[in-house]
């Protein structure tokens, strides 16, 4: 079992904000420390794929593998998730992120301040939703993605989003992964894919 690292906000740095779009704290803003990498979800992408999920996400436990900004998690608890974990390997943004729970009295989230890869070798309880927003242009997300498709992460119907930057070659996903919605804005690329595990032996 993954340890939760309880921290308050660090200070130093520079600190932004992301706007939630919907659900319970529509409108409310978010603070993020400006680390190496950290890109919050655009506002509009957020907006398309909580389009996608209307009818998924109330009640659904979710994982934000690279968290970040936590905009997405956050995002799907305002709408009604019904438990988020959120994974973030930096320090600094972890304690952002319990910051913000906190400050929104959340406590159906856990916060883990460690890397995808640890995850990956630790997870006991497969979600329902799984976000994927890993830094760009790092060669990893197929390694990632393949590492997901265990009975530990998905079960028959887990959708699973991924974002990434723009770019000339395919992802690789498992083959029991059907994409179920995709689309481009400016730069970046984002899928929404469904688990079947009945093509797949899980």
């Amino acid at each position: 079992m993954i340890h939760q690292n309880k921290r308050r906000p660090v200070k130093g740095g520079r600190v932004g904000q992301v706007r939630i779009i919907g659900g319970r704290w529509k409108g409310r803003r978010l603070k993020f420390v400006e680390v190496n990498g950290l890109r919050p979800t655009l506002d509009r992408v957020r907006e398309t794929l909580f389009n996608w999920l209307m009818y998924d996400v109330a009640g659904a436990r979710c994982l934000d593998l690279f968290a970040g900004s936590a905009a997405i998690g956050i995002e799907a608890l305002s709408r009604g998730a019904k438990e988020v974990v959120f994974v973030e390997k930096n320090k600094k943004a972890a304690d952002y992120i319990h910051h913000n729970l906190k400050e929104l009295a959340f406590t159906n989230a856990r916060v883990f301040n460690t890397s995808a890869e640890v995850v990956l070798k630790k997870n006991e309880q497969p979600y329902d939703i799984i976000f994927i927003d890993p830094p760009f242009y790092q060669d990893f997300l197929d390694k990632i993605l393949q590492g997901l498709n265990i009975p530990a992460f998905v079960h028959e119907g887990t959708l699973v989003y991924v974002e990434r930057e723009r770019h000339s070659d395919d992802i690789t996903v498992p083959d029991n992964w059907q994409l179920e919605k995709s689309k481009q804005v400016g730069g970046l690329e984002f899928y929404l894919y469904r688990v079947t595990v009945a093509e797949s032996g899980l």
